[in-house]
């Protein structure tokens, strides 16, 4: 950092709360620095303001603090003009230090009428964290020269949602360093944090340094005391509390476009992308459509497993239902419990629309018994749908047809072919091929080759170099956005009709030693497609 001539170093943290963060930034450099120090914060908790105040005060009385008990962002859109993106009125002062960890807020917590206006606002799109509206806040607030360093989610390097603060952080500051600290817990918050440290100067031309942790299995080669220490290290550290983390440093890659999904990139990961990508056929979403299953937001009313026991009668309108609990490779678990969802849609004409209830008695009487918990779903009112009707039902005719579906979260893929017509839930996702995308392919044998693909520990390692986004234990979000850009080789090839073949095999027999076998000769056949190596 360039220090400022001829005014005191200014230091701000929008979110303070026991004033940890400022502490320990002081302590590095309260000593170092010659000039006069001026610390401004914002927090709207009195009590952790009082405490991180006392704190501040005692350890630091030559330091000028002042901490206001307001909200930043209130702050921030009290001055901010909605047309130019800039502070109206007056020129804010620049600070030449940012250290911030943003409240992590969805959209349904902060409500719409603030989400709303931090969209427009900040020209947000999509779901909306609270942090993604306080890092655009900050970027406006760094002197030249400035530096800033961000804890925050790692969902904004990989999500849609977080493509406005990536493409913002790229063209308003120059990124020096970003830490994905994975499943460390070196915070109490749920979220997996990243750390960044960027500086508001022109681009510079050096790349910005990437490194990644995340808990593993395997041996380790190093040791460290704690994680923080480990980022030292490359390669799996093991930690006094017995812990094991995999440690990968690298560049930031961002796919060549300013909102880009941001990866960690090596020249041994570039060149095992690109030995894929030139002998990929093509992509999931190339050869159909990826969708979330249906989201009824109330699924105690919607799905259960004891219908048949109910007053009233068995509702007319129940179909089976595919949830992560019958999550297997290659073919469903069937489930004992006789769980099945009751779906109030149809299409006629072409197209969806609610069923008349006076067609189905017996449904009707149940929901009319539900009748209040379902209108509490205000949302479905106002978007001018029947009370009773799911809030993403899909397209009822495209059930009957055979298809791929996964979980959603899974330490380990599980893709498995549904040919019972069931209605996939909300925390799946599911697939069908088309016409025009599968180039005349067989339904069966697209499904078997996606399949087969899904549930390898290739696609593993393509998720992981590709987008670099787990959670917890190790477990990954198996979405829309990075399920459509999982490869395919050539079914009409010598290794892609065996891949397909030998799928088929493992889903007539499932679950037994053959079909184990035959599961591991399909893994070895997919990593030779691409012509890569374990």
């Amino acid at each position: 950092m360039q220090l400022p001539a001829g005014r005191p170093v200014r230091i701000l943290d929008p979110a303070v709360g026991h004033g940890e963060l400022l502490i320990q930034l002081l302590e590095q450099i309260h000593e170092t620095i010659e000039t006069d120090i001026e610390v401004r914060g914002f927090e709207t908790d009195p009590s952790a303001l009082e405490i991180a105040s006392e704190r501040l005060g005692d350890r630091y009385p030559n330091v000028s603090i002042h901490i206001e008990p307001r909200d930043f962002l209130s702050f921030v859109l009290s001055g901010f003009n909605r047309n130019t993106r800039l502070f109206a009125t007056t020129t804010p002062t620049p600070y030449d230090l940012v250290i911030a960890n943003p409240p992590y807020v969805r959209t349904q917590v902060m409500g719409a009428a603030q989400a709303r206006r931090l969209a427009d606002l900040f020209d947000l799109s999509g779901r909306i964290d609270l942090y993604h509206a306080f890092v655009l806040g900050l970027t406006h607030l760094l002197a030249n020269e400035g530096v800033a360093g961000i804890i925050l989610s790692n969902r904004f390097m990989t999500t849609k949602a977080g493509a406005n603060v990536r493409k913002a952080l790229l063209e308003r500051l120059n990124v020096i360093h970003t830490w994905d600290l994975g499943d460390t817990k070196l915070f109490g918050a749920a979220v997996l944090p990243a750390v960044l440290l960027a500086r508001r100067a022109p681009p510079d031309g050096v790349a910005c340094q990437f490194t990644s942790i995340y808990q593993t299995t395997k041996p380790a080669t190093h040791r460290a005391t704690d994680a923080i220490a480990a980022l030292t290290d490359e390669g799996v550290v093991a930690l006094d509390d017995g812990r094991h983390f995999e440690v990968s440093h690298g560049k930031l890659s961002t796919g060549g476009s300013r909102n880009g999904v941001w990866r960690m990139a090596t020249p041994a990961i570039d060149r095992w992308l690109a030995s894929v990508e030139s002998h990929r056929w093509k992509r999931f979403g190339e050869v159909g459509k990826i969708r979330v299953g249906v989201k009824t937001c109330a699924d105690k009313v919607f799905i259960r497993d004891d219908w048949d026991s109910i007053s009233g009668g068995v509702p007319e309108l129940l179909r089976p239902v595919s949830t992560h609990h019958v999550g297997r490779r290659y073919r469903p678990l069937q489930m004992p419990d006789g769980r099945r969802i009751l779906y109030p849609h149809e299409v006629v004409q072409g197209r969806r629309r609610a069923v008349d209830l006076r067609r189905y008695p017996m449904s009707r009487a149940y929901l009319e018994q539900h009748r209040q918990a379902l209108e509490r779903r205000r949302y479905v009112l106002e978007a001018g749908r029947a009370w009773y009707e799911l809030w993403v039902p899909q397209n009822p005719d495209a059930w009957a047809r055979p298809k791929l579906v996964f979980r959603d979260i899974a330490e380990q893929p599980a893709f498995w072919i549904d040919r019972d017509g069931s209605v996939v839930n909300g925390d799946c996702y599911w697939f069908m091929g088309n016409e025009q995308g599968s180039n005349g392919l067989r339904d069966d044998d697209l499904l078997s080759l996606t399949a087969a693909v899904g549930n390898s520990t290739f696609i593993e390692r393509f998720y992981d170099y590709r987008f670099n986004n787990k959670l917890y234990a190790g477990r990954r979000r198996y979405a829309t956005q990075y399920v459509e850009h999982f490869p395919l080789p050539d079914p009409n090839g010598v290794i892609g009709r065996a891949i397909i073949q030998k799928a088929q095999a493992i889903e007539a027999d499932v679950g037994s030693a053959a079909a184990r076998t035959t599961e591991k000769e399909v893994d070895a056949m997919v990593w030779e497609a691409f012509k890569v190596a374990p």
